[in-house]
């Protein structure tokens, strides 16, 4: 963890109520009234946001019913609710940003209609994360008491506020009582229970919420943006100001200083990309006086993105993140640039030549507060031409990542990246030692990642899924035993040696077992050589309390079909396209098995296709303590 200085103490509260520009005075980005900004954007992105918003003319709005609702709790399915839920907003957000564009009335009364739905549904906050703020009945909303604020509850408010901002006076020559109730419902359930609310954990102000995630700033940004463009008391827009500052300084608190994002890169877009939302919106509402953006955890932060990337789409994920990504480019442009760093701002300029026009459709939670820079910061991304570049070696001791390449070409020769930790970061899998292995930017050894989300997910059955435990991740089980959850379950004694001919990282991850497993200590290097020849080394050695209790399994997952070659020293993972990988092993101490996975849950089966291979080494003999080298090599 980091210490730097504290946002709350920039301002006194007499000083920000000074600094922050009134409710008349803040105007971030143009209304539709503004004709000049708004046709002033480039052709094609004009006509890609008419496009989108005309898939909602004539609309069949999704229901949302109680029975819907109440799935979670019953079934644990959450994706009809959250589906429907979803479209409604992404159909009201593509309404509204077509009418800025077009100014002709087309897109108004499919608007107004997902207006008054969403204004009518009983609560703002979705089923899965009802019972975090209704323990009496929590399979349905409570609309009698106070509303809680979750993260899509925090969207929606803030989706709200933008819409009175960019179109009241279009909204108004239709009704006034439109824009009166989107003020009405967006002081109901945001403003005034973002005020009078401390217990939202994500808030981070009780003593037990100690551990804070992406939530913190992703649900500050949207309550803080709703404030700013939709109070007009001054003292409740600096009231909000300071509470939001707060939360943030207890997010950054817990924050290690290399800046590295435990949830991983799919989750750095609402864990550094909206802290940089928060930083941003306190910037202009101070007219640039908060300017927090030379302190070196806000930088590390940032650079985080690019430390982790691989190629193209491919990110380095472990935990619930996904492997491939598209990361959202303005905003790794712009906090580059705020930064003052050309590679990240490169990042940026790369997934925009990448995605084009339709780049602003790419972020999954279309909103406003993104879609808006992404909109009028199109034309000076597009002329950008810096160049990305790739690190060699990286390493965030903080989180203990390690990745290494082969060369410094994002799309040739071998990668790899080993993690240490412990078995309680957020969105955690038990993967302690887990490693993967890239062949010119395409995956061979994998991080599968997470299905689905369900009521299983984030519950005290979590580690029953298959994808959270270590026996799926390419680790060791021990005497029968995978890794624990729970932070005294931990890596020791980490050694980063970095190197021109090799770099490696070097763990202790027999504290990520449990005592039953009778391991003393397992010593796991995972090497990058490049000279003479490129391989990646797994290098263990062990030692068990039982001189005649000592076995253990080598688990290996990846994407590609493997073949034992006749010999048995020797296991070809072949990609149907792209580069193939040799996996040698000692085939007098070794006998492998191959487990074919059949995937079946949609969310895996988009990332890696019908399914996947597990690889398990046996050892021929049971050993007290011994060594053993694994090598992968490109053939």
């Amino acid at each position: 963890m980091t210490t730097m200085r504290s946002l709350s103490e920039w301002f006194s509260k007499e000083q920000l109520s000074d600094q922050v520009l009134s409710w008349t005075e803040y105007r971030p980005y143009p209304d539709a009234s503004r004709r000049s900004e708004w046709e002033g954007l480039p052709a094609e992105l004009r006509q890609s946001v008419v496009a989108e918003g005309e898939k909602y003319i004539d609309y069949a709005w999704p229901a949302l019913t109680a029975s819907m609702f109440m799935e979670f709790l019953q079934n644990g399915n959450r994706t009809r609710y959250d589906g429907a839920y979803h479209l409604r907003r992404r159909a009201v957000t593509s309404l509204a940003l077509a009418e800025c564009v077009e100014n002709k009335g087309r897109f108004v009364k499919d608007l107004i209609n997902g207006i008054w739905l969403i204004s009518e549904e009983s609560s703002w906050v979705i089923s899965a994360h009802n019972r975090m703020f209704q323990e009496r009945h929590p399979d349905l909303p409570d609309v009698l008491s106070q509303p809680g604020i979750d993260l899509f509850a925090a969207e929606t408010g803030n989706l709200f506020a933008w819409l009175a901002y960019l179109l009241r006076p279009v909204l108004d020559r239709v009704n006034p009582l439109i824009c009166e109730r989107i003020r009405s419902e967006l002081r109901r359930r945001i403003l005034d229970p973002y005020l009078h609310r401390d217990d939202c954990w994500w808030m981070g102000f009780r003593e037990r919420d100690k551990r804070l995630n992406n939530w913190t700033p992703w649900c500050t940004s949207n309550c803080l943006s709703a404030f700013l463009l939709a109070e007009e008391d001054i003292e409740r827009r600096v009231q909000a100001v300071r509470k939001a500052l707060r939360s943030l300084d207890r997010f950054l608190s817990m924050h290690p200083a290399d800046g590295g994002c435990d949830e991983g890169p799919g989750y750095w877009n609402k864990a550094g990309g909206s802290l940089f939302d928060c930083l941003e919106l306190l910037y202009a509402a101070t007219s640039g006086k908060f300017n927090v953006y030379a302190e070196p955890l806000v930088q590390n932060i940032g650079r985080y993105i690019y430390k982790v990337h691989i190629q193209e789409r491919y990110f380095l994920n472990f935990a619930d993140g996904p492997h491939r990504i598209t990361v959202e480019e303005d905003v790794v442009y712009r906090y580059g640039e705020r930064i003052g760093d050309d590679n990240m701002m490169a990042l940026g300029t790369s997934v925009h030549r990448m995605l084009g026009s339709e780049g602003w459709k790419n972020m999954k939670f279309l909103s406003f507060l993104r879609v808006l820079p992404a909109l009028f910061d199109y034309r000076r991304i597009d002329d950008d031409s810096k160049p990305l570049t790739f690190r060699r070696d990286m390493y965030m001791d903080g989180i203990q990542v390690m990745a290494a390449r082969e060369t410094e070409a994002s799309d040739r020769g071998l990668y790899a990246a080993m993690k240490g930790g412990h078995n309680l970061e957020s969105h955690n899998h038990n993967d302690i030692g887990h490693f993967v292995v890239y062949a010119d930017g395409m995956p061979v050894l994998i991080d599968v990642g997470v299905e689905e989300y369900s009521a299983k997910t984030f519950s005290a059955q979590r580690y029953e899924i298959w994808t959270m435990q270590s026996g799926y991740h390419s680790l060791p089980t021990i005497n029968g035993h995978m890794q624990r959850d729970g932070s005294e379950f931990r890596a020791s004694e980490a050694r980063y040696e970095p190197g021109d001919d090799g770099t490696q990282l070097t763990l202790n991850i027999a504290g990520a077992y449990p005592p039953e497993a009778g391991i003393v200590s397992w010593t796991r290097s995972c090497r990058l050589v490049r000279s003479p020849q490129a391989v990646v080394e797994l290098e263990e050695r062990y030692a068990f309390a039982d001189r005649a209790n000592g076995r253990f399994a080598l688990n290996f997952m990846t994407c590609c079909e493997p073949q034992v070659d006749t010999g048995g020293s020797r296991i070809m993972l072949r990609r149907s396209e792209g580069p193939t990988l040799q996996m040698e092993y000692d085939a007098a101490a070794f006998a492998p098995a191959i487990e074919t996975i059949p995937l079946e849950d949609k969310k895996l089966r988009n990332s890696w296709g019908e399914r996947l291979y597990r690889i398990v080494l046996q050892p021929k003999s049971v050993q007290p303590e011994g060594r053993h080298t694994i090598r992968f090599r490109q053939v």
